[in-house]
């Protein structure tokens, strides 16, 4: 089955066609820029208009980044404030008249990779980190999916979360090289052995891509390895979060 997956972000909102039984994209990916404010009626135009790039008329699976239930926005994150409570399900069906299933977009990246990736197969605490604009989280549990795992919000000195401050967006932001930036990421995967003891742990995201130019840097006990998939997970991760939604209704 053929299967749009919306991957939204801070910075691009990117999407593509997707084989639902292999995992595999099977069109290019289109990216629009997030728009300036992240309002929702100007981010849900845009996610419209990756709609109908593809001429798409199925099921849309859309990972969104900050706490998703039941449809609803629970949380901004990097979003503006006009977000909270907003059903995201259902505002998008009405801007593109398609059924929506919005989840949290670490959980779609990590749907992706214990389905079709190197996540697939292992047991136990299973943690995906996205890095990007923030730091998403999904966690697993002998495969099954624990939702809305926000590790990136932890408090952190004078910061109100730590993904503020050891994010993608903070190495961007601040101009700092790898080395640097590695060892402030190294300070928040040392939080999250702290507090769940997970037994992997596996890198997403944009920042994905060159773990070879920080790893070094990464001092855990837990084993952290890079996803194959990088920063297509979450567009896979919907497609397929879409799918499970179809089966269960």
């Amino acid at each position: 089955m053929t299967l749009l997956g919306i991957d939204v972000g801070g910075s691009g909102i990117k999407g593509a066609l997707v084989d639902s039984e292999t995992g595999e994209m099977i069109s290019e990916r289109f990216r629009i820029p997030t728009p300036n404010p992240r309002t929702p009626d100007a981010m849900a135009d845009v996610i419209a208009e990756i709609v109908a790039h593809f001429n798409y008329k199925g099921k849309v699976g859309c990972g969104f980044p900050t706490i998703i239930k039941n449809g609803v926005c629970k949380a901004t994150g990097n979003l503006d404030p006009s977000w909270l409570g907003v059903n995201v399900e259902e505002l998008l069906e009405k801007k593109t008249g398609l059924d929506f299933t919005v989840i949290n977009d670490a959980d779609a990246a990590g749907y992706a990779t214990m389905n079709y990736g190197i996540g697939k197969g292992e047991k136990g605490l299973v943690v995906m980190i996205t890095i990007g604009t923030g730091l998403g989280s999904g966690a697993f549990l002998d495969g099954r999916l624990i939702p809305n795992f926000e590790l990136g919000q932890i408090p952190y000195k004078k910061y109100s979360k730590i993904e503020l401050w050891a994010a993608g967006s903070a190495k961007d932001k601040e101009k700092l090289s790898y080395k640097k930036w590695g060892k402030r990421f190294n300070k928040f995967l040392e939080y999250v052995e702290l507090i769940i003891s997970p037994d992997l742990i596996i890198l997403g995201g944009g920042a994905s891509k060159d773990f070879e130019q920080f790893k070094s840097q990464i001092k855990i006990e837990t084993k952290v390895i890079a996803a194959e998939l990088q920063n297509h997970a979450g567009i896979i991760g919907a497609a397929v979060a879409s799918q499970y939604k179809a089966k269960k209704a």
